[in-house]
């Protein structure tokens, strides 16, 4: 599954060489060369991570990556902090603020792809393309395959994207709103109970092989995946 990853930076060649770098690696690219245009994009959709500079004019990057961790809306998202400042408290500063890795200048492009992806398999698993394994279902987002029991399912994108959400956040109890801003996008204005509707179609997808059960309606909380069921499911 393709990523989005936010990269603020305000030197345009390094700007670009941090965009072909990251577009070779198949990950969509949006970019904000200070933290005012970064924060109104940020406005309009949130990405998977943000690559943050740590010298940008005006607000600086450790201003931006405290305001993230602090609001509600933005607190999960992954930063990686780049910048040439090498010192060690530097480094503490960064990591204090909430940033999750530390990339110096001068760096290299398979060195940034790999802590990129350390990060995303830490912070955002269901935004990588690793497989996951729950229950006897396997979900393969690089080839867009989910099995039951090594039996192929038909799912439709939307269902697909919320059985990965599901699979790599297991047996915690997402709400309709949770579930809408991660799946669909925290943008995309639809109505709560579209959320039942998908739900219903993925349980409809699993019917067959009995893994419909694993997803569990948490009554005035909403749903989640449990491996171990037990032997009531609420209606959703």
């Amino acid at each position: 599954m393709s990523t989005t990853i936010l990269v603020v930076e305000d030197e345009p060649a390094i700007q670009q060489l941090l965009s072909a770098t990251l577009t070779r690696a198949g990950h969509d690219v949006i970019r904000a060369d200070d933290g005012e245009h970064a924060m109104r994009l940020l406005n309009e959709a949130l990405p998977d991570l943000v690559l943050l500079d740590w010298m940008l004019p005006g607000r600086s990057g450790i201003d931006i990556a405290r305001r993230l961790r602090t609001e509600e809306r933005t607190r999960a998202i992954p930063i990686i902090m780049l910048t040439a400042r090498g010192d060690e408290q530097d480094k503490v500063s960064g990591l204090e603020v909430g940033a999750d890795d530390y990339v110096t200048k001068p760096f290299s492009p398979r060195e940034l792809i790999a802590r990129i992806k350390a990060v995303l398999r830490r912070r955002a698993p269901h935004a990588t393309d690793d497989p996951v394994e729950l229950g006897g279902l396997r979900l393969d987002p690089a080839t867009h395959r989910v099995t039951a029991d090594d039996q192929p399912l038909g799912l439709g994108p939307t269902e697909f994207r919320l059985l990965c959400f599901l699979m790599h956040n297991p047996e915690r109890v997402h709400s309709r709103a949770q579930l809408l801003d991660r799946v669909w996008g925290d943008h995309v204005f639809v109505e709560e109970r579209t959320v039942d509707v998908h739900i219903r179609r993925l349980r409809s997808a699993l019917e067959a092989s009995g893994h419909d059960r694993l997803i569990q309606t948490v009554r005035g909380a909403g749903y989640r995946l449990s491996v171990d069921p037990g032997p009531q499911r609420g209606v959703g």
